[in-house]
């Protein structure tokens, strides 16, 4: 595999480290600033706001730009929010600092796929995506706990300051490995292509399908820390090193669904949405034993991820001739499904179905996920089929190699 697929890992490990790791600063951050945990929380809903508005609005403005600039660029105002974010001197700088910080995320990873897909054959475009989802499956194992840590030992400011560096280390490492590309920016559709891509029906069924799947993560991962405390029986100090399970799980799921899509992208994204319907059902089961329950939390960090490759090529082949914008569109979509999974989740517990009733609700967005990924095949096959009424001279089978996915 290129090297610079390992540039644009790094820079997704920052950017996961950011993005994590403010859940774990908020009492630090609360009591520094003399705010209620509640408003420190509005922290991460800024991030997120950033993600959902950035990612297609800069992956549009930078249509016409060279993708190694683009990425440059998105990487220099990462630094710049976080630097911000720790000098900031207030909650209403800080959440505008965070604000900022999220504009990158979705874009980088949308022209990230892009370019990670073209520095490799076609029989490997899912597993070089995978690689540079890596980044973030491992600031969840590594990053963000020592993170975390030095907000706890040094203070929440040098926490921002250390991921400031690793931006930088991004950047460096985006400057010298990935190639040039001064010929891409002549060669694209441009802004009005990029937004053509947006009306396609297959597309937004794409973009359905990663909301409902992910929502269905979401959903029950929003509230594992009182799932494993209340249902499972694990001290709150256990939490730490159960959602590091976790990350484990999700680097496992994505390095093998990245393996698995270059030989099935459609049955490797059925097999895992399936798989994590079925592991979300048995949650009230498994989380009755503390075992088990550390097993559920590794297994759900697995079949979540099996999936995340194939969602964002299935995206990308759906807008191939404009893929940018559809493509950091689809990581807009993850932090749409983070937000509607952790309100469906929401929505069981408040009716009073139990502490690991957010687990089925996600099991029911899964399968909503799988009935939408049908309904996109459904489509692409009426899209392919020709036209009814031709008449059909020749007995030879017509290749339906595209239709295998």
């Amino acid at each position: 595999m290129p090297l610079a697929l390992l540039a644009l890992a790094v820079g997704a490990f920052g950017i996961g480290t950011t993005e994590f790791v403010m859940m774990g600063l908020l009492p630090g951050v609360a009591d520094d600033l003399h705010i209620s945990i509640p408003a420190a929380g509005h922290l991460v809903s800024a991030y997120a706001l950033g993600v959902v508005v950035g990612a297609p609005l800069l992956a549009a403005l930078t249509a016409r730009r060279s993708r190694r600039t683009v990425l440059i660029a998105l990487m220099v105002l990462f630094v710049a929010g976080n630097v911000l974010s720790a000098l900031a001197p207030g909650n209403g700088s800080l959440l505008a600092a965070r604000f900022l910080s999220g504009l990158p995320h979705g874009a980088f990873f949308g022209v990230g796929a892009v370019v990670a897909t073209t520095m490799v054959p076609p029989e490997r475009k899912a597993r070089s995506v995978s690689l540079m989802f890596l980044g973030l499956t491992v600031a969840n194992i590594a990053g963000v706990p020592a993170a975390t840590l030095m907000g706890q030992h040094f203070g929440w400011r040098a926490t921002f300051l250390a991921v400031s560096a690793i931006g930088l280390a991004a950047i460096a490492s985006l400057a010298l490995l990935v190639p040039h590309d001064g010929e891409h920016a002549a060669a694209q559709a441009g802004l009005r292509g990029e937004l053509a891509a947006l009306r396609s029906l297959p597309v937004w069924l794409a973009l359905g399908t990663t909301v409902a799947g992910f929502g269905a993560l979401f959903a029950a991962y929003s509230y594992v820390t009182p799932m494993l405390t209340d249902a499972a029986g694990f001290a709150e100090a256990d939490v730490t090193l159960l959602l590091a399970l976790f990350g484990v799980g999700a680097t496992a799921g994505n390095l093998l669904g990245g393996r698995l899509a270059d030989h099935s992208l459609r049955g490797t994204l059925y097999g895992g949405l399936a798989a994590l319907a079925v592991v979300l059902t048995l949650f009230p089961l498994l989380m009755r034993a503390q075992g088990s329950a550390a097993l559920a939390v590794a297994l759900l960090g697995t079949a979540a991820f099996v999936t995340g490759s194939p969602l964002q090529l299935m995206v990308m082949e759906r807008a191939a001739a404009a893929p940018s914008l559809a493509s950091s569109a689809n990581q807009a979509a993850f932090n749409l499904a983070n937000a509607g999974g952790a309100w469906t989740g929401g929505l069981a517990l408040a009716a009073g179905l139990g502490t690991t009733s957010p687990a089925l609700a996600g099991a029911a967005l899964a399968v909503l996920g799988l009935g939408v990924a049908s309904v996109a095949y459904a489509v692409d096959r009426r899209r392919e089929t020709p036209p009814t009424g031709l008449v059909v001279t020749s007995h030879v089978p017509e290749d339906t190699g595209a239709l295998h996915h």
